[in-house]
C-alpha cells in the first residue's frame, strides 16, 4: 500500500511541473533562422579560404612560374617534307670536276707546260699550246674556228713533257654537259676538265692527259654525260675501230 502511494505522490508531483512550464508552438522559424545565419557564416568562411588558396597559387605560379616562360627561347618546328617530294637524280658514276669560267682571250695553265685560250671571235676559236700562247690567240683573231655541228666534238693530241699526252678539243651542245669523260680503245678512261666562256655561248673545251705508252696508236671515244649520268652524245677518235665485244 507504501509502494502505490508513493507512485501516485510522484506522478502528482510531475503534473504538478508539466502544468508550470508554458505551452506554444514549437519554435521552428527562430530554429531555421539561427541555422540560415550559421550557414552563411560557413559559407563566407570557406569562401575567404578559397580567395586565399587562389591568391597563394597565384604568387607561387608568379615567383616560380615567369621566369621560366621569359627565359625560355622559342623554338620553331622543323617543317616536315612535302608528301610528294621529287627524289634527287642518280649520280653519274664519275665525279665531276665543275667548268671553269674563263675570261676571252685569256691564256689559262692546264698543267705540264701547256696553256689553252678560248676566244669569242668565230666558232668554237681556242689555242692549245706550250709556254707563252699570246701570239698565237693574237693570230686566231682571224680564224673563224672548227665550225662543229650541235652535240659533237673537235679532238686532237698534243705530246707533253714527262711522257704526257694531252687529249683536247671543243664542244658545241644547247645542253650544257655534267662532265666529259675520255675512253681509249686500250682501256684506260679520263676525266677531261671543262673550260667555256661567260654567258653560256653553247660550246666549250675539254682537255684531259693520259700517258704517252698507253695512247700510242690508239683510238679513243669522248662522252658528254647529262646530270643523271646519262649520256647526251659521244664521238670516237682516232685509230682503227676498236674489236667487237
Amino acid at each position: 500500500m507504501a509502494a502505490v502511494t508513493h507512485d501516485k505522490r510522484l506522478g502528482e508531483l510531475l503534473r504538478e511541473e508539466a502544468d508550470a512550464f508554458p505551452v506554444g508552438p514549437a519554435p521552428v522559424d527562430d530554429v531555421l533562422h539561427r541555422g540560415r545565419r550559421g550557414a552563411r557564416r560557413r559559407r563566407r568562411a570557406t569562401a575567404a579560404g578559397a580567395v586565399t588558396t587562389v591568391t597563394a597559387l597565384l604568387a607561387f605560379g608568379a615567383a616560380h612560374l615567369t621566369p621560366a616562360v621569359t627565359s625560355a627561347p622559342a623554338v620553331t618546328p622543323a617543317p616536315a617534307p612535302p608528301a610528294t617530294a621529287v627524289p634527287h637524280p642518280t649520280a653519274p658514276e664519275e665525279s665531276w670536276p665543275p667548268p671553269r669560267t674563263v675570261d676571252p682571250y685569256e691564256p689559262v695553265p692546264i698543267g705540264h707546260g701547256l696553256s689553252a685560250a678560248l676566244l669569242p671571235d668565230g666558232r668554237q676559236n681556242h689555242v692549245v699550246g706550250p709556254g707563252d700562247i699570246g701570239a698565237s690567240v693574237e693570230q686566231a683573231r682571224e680564224h673563224l674556228g672548227d665550225g662543229i655541228r650541235p652535240d659533237t666534238f673537235s679532238s686532237g693530241t698534243y705530246a707533253a713533257e714527262d711522257d704526257h699526252v694531252l687529249f683536247y678539243g671543243a664542244f658545241r651542245t644547247d645542253t650544257p654537259p655534267a662532265g666529259i669523260g675520255i675512253a681509249l680503245d686500250s682501256g684506260p678512261r679520263h676525266t677531261a676538265m671543262v673550260l667555256n666562256l661567260p654567258g653560256d655561248p653553247g660550246w666549250g673545251t675539254y682537255h684531259a692527259f693520259g700517258d704517252t705508252s698507253a695512247a700510242a696508236d690508239t683510238g679513243f671515244t669522248v662522252t658528254a654525260y647529262a646530270e643523271d649520268g646519262g649520256v647526251l652524245f659521244e664521238q670516237r677518235f682516232g685509230g682503227p675501230p676498236p674489236p667487237p665485244d
